[in-house]
């Protein structure tokens, strides 16, 4: 999860450095980049969430 977000700072910091003026390609970068963020955050619960009801109710 760390990683994605490294990777999600990364390509903002890039995008940012070639240009302030807005950009459709620049805002759909961004934009899935913090996709990806938030798809790692829910991999991240759903695989506790199944560990613990493995653990807990299995």
């Amino acid at each position: 999860m760390l990683i994605v977000e490294l990777l999600n700072s990364a390509i903002e910091h890039v995008v940012d450095r070639i240009g302030t003026e807005h950009h459709e390609l620049s805002g759909r970068a961004k934009d899935i980049g913090s996709a990806a963020v938030m798809l790692s955050l829910m991999m991240a619960g759903l695989t506790w969430g199944l560990l613990g009801w493995e653990k807990w109710m299995g």
